[in-house]
């Protein structure tokens, strides 16, 4: 199963500050297989939004939503289960210090080829 974790800023981390280093976290799911990638995204005041009404393309500058918040970066894991998951999610730094949202990739049906 794949699941994209998004790594989430937090305006309240955990009362202890965890100076874990994230660089053993990935070296350690590397290894194993279960990270497939992951990347620290820029600030959100670097986005772009893009949607196209009418045939006419919009680009609107970042932010979008007041929130405190925001993704600050991901990973895609491949694992054999949810729970696997979350016991991974759960030994990342900003499980303290932020917060990590899993969401599973859609499972498509094979189609029959003629």
């Amino acid at each position: 199963m794949k699941y994209m974790m998004f790594v989430v800023t937090a305006t309240e981390p955990d009362a202890e500050s965890d100076e874990s280093d994230v660089d053993l976290w990935v070296d350690e799911l590397d290894a194993s297989g279960k990270r497939v990638i992951g990347e620290v995204l820029q600030a959100p005041s670097e986005a772009r939004m893009v949607r196209v009404r009418d045939g006419k393309r919009y680009v609107t500058d970042g932010p979008f939503a007041e929130t405190k918040e925001w993704i600050c970066g991901f990973d895609i894991l491949e694992v054999d289960s949810l729970d696997e998951a979350i016991d991974i999610a759960s030994r990342h730094p900003m499980a303290r210090n932020g917060q990590l949202e899993l969401r599973p990739f859609m499972q498509w049906e094979e189609t029959e080829r003629v």
